[in-house]
């Protein structure tokens, strides 16, 4: 497990970022997790590669890491998944920049439609929930997220934001099963899903993110599955919630508290 700090304005900073190399998408006969930073992931299963909500450039907000590359360091990308249309989850200039190498994009048919007009991915595929896709042996299930905070907030009511346009990923790979629950608050089904192997673990202690007492309550539910944070350490706004948790709150109040895994950006995690 990685180190990291606390720094002077009281926020948990993800450890020094691992700079990814064109090794890290090759067939290596694993399956690996990097954690792209912020809500960002990858996933390396046998050689083919699934990027969920990759940020690499282009961020509007202050950072306090490194990207883990250039965008036009990446290699090759099977399949591309947005869980929502926040743009620290839909980077429209990753997107711009990596889309030549990308077969497929998978997200809502709402991102799907604004891909297509700003991003010119003319071909991103729609879906709501409880869809399911294949990107060559890896199966992607579409599970719900309770997200759409805009609904709330007077200058987004331009349009009513659907709860159908907000996902997380459930991934069935050859040796391993990894589920990135994404931004959502605790939603009933989330507590009965098959075991993963992996969950992709965002614990903002934020009311329309999970908070942490139901961050415990789903990491407790399933207390084999090792917990790879996410969506912390890594953007330099000490006083936003959705950005600022603490590992150690999960460490701390989780049982096995030993499958926590803190990685620095970009380092891989080998699932076993």
């Amino acid at each position: 497990m990685s180190e990291f700090i606390i720094n002077e304005k009281g926020q948990a900073v993800a450890p020094a970022t691992v700079k990814m190399t064109a090794k890290d998408f090759e067939n290596n006969n694993r399956t690996s997790v990097y954690w792209l930073g912020g809500g960002g992931a990858m996933i390396n299963s046998h050689g083919t590669v699934i990027m969920i909500d990759p940020l690499l450039e282009g961020f509007d907000m202050p950072l306090l890491i490194d990207m883990v590359m250039d965008v036009k360091d990446v290699p090759h990308v099977e399949g591309v998944f947005v869980s929502h249309v926040d743009n620290d989850h839909y980077s429209r200039p990753t997107l711009r920049d990596i889309k030549d190498v990308i077969k497929e994009v998978h997200t809502s048919h709402y991102v799907a439609g604004l891909m297509k007009e700003e991003c010119g991915i003319e071909d991103a595929v729609g879906h709501t929930w409880y869809d399911k896709t294949q990107i060559n042996d890896v199966e992607v299930d579409f599970m719900p997220a309770d997200h759409n905070w805009q609904n709330g907030i007077a200058k987004y009511q331009y349009r009513v934001w659907e709860k159908e346009e907000y996902f997380g990923f459930y991934l069935r790979c050859r040796d391993a099963k990894i589920w990135y629950v994404g931004d959502s608050r605790l939603m009933d089904y989330q507590l009965q899903m098959e075991e993963p192997d992996v969950i992709l673990f965002d614990f903002a202690d934020n009311p329309v993110h999970i908070g942490l007492a139901d961050a415990y309550k789903l990491a407790n539910t399933y207390p084999n599955a090792k917990l790879v944070c996410i969506h912390w350490g890594c953007v330099d706004a000490p006083t936003a919630s959705a950005f600022n948790g603490n590992p150690q709150n999960i460490i701390d109040n989780v049982v096995n508290p030993e499958r926590v895994i803190v990685l620095a950006p970009g380092e891989e995690y080998i699932v076993k």
